[in-house]
């Protein structure tokens, strides 16, 4: 059974870190590349950075290069977004997507305070 269970979220202050992560199970991790989205209150869900087979990271938008990256340990089945420097307005739930195959996690609040 495929499964993408995502941790890490909480409650931190305006400037401050946070590491997600996301373990990963059903499937060998070694050929997916799993992305990191995002969606926050009344948005749509967006892309953040993605990590592919080859452990190449994309960061998507300029308002997160510099601030956030991916990474990823096959052999721990386990793939983390680090997110430096968190804004209030980075204050959604993170998910992760595999693909192949294509799934979803069910999602970690982060919510960033003034």
């Amino acid at each position: 059974q495929v499964e993408l269970v995502e941790s890490g979220g909480g409650l931190v202050q305006s400037g401050g870190s946070l590491r997600l992560s996301c373990v990963v199970s059903g499937f060998t991790l070694d050929f997916s590349t799993i992305t990191w989205f995002r969606q926050a209150p009344g948005k749509e869900r967006e892309g953040v950075a993605c990590v592919d087979r080859t452990n190449t990271v994309t960061v998507y938008t300029d308002s997160y290069r510099g601030r956030f990256t991916a990474s990823r340990d096959n052999a721990k089945n386990m793939v983390y977004l680090q997110m430096n420097s968190l804004k209030p307005e980075d204050t959604a739930v993170y998910y992760c997507k595999a693909a192949p195959p294509n799934y979803w996690g069910q999602g970690t609040q982060v919510t960033v305070s003034a």
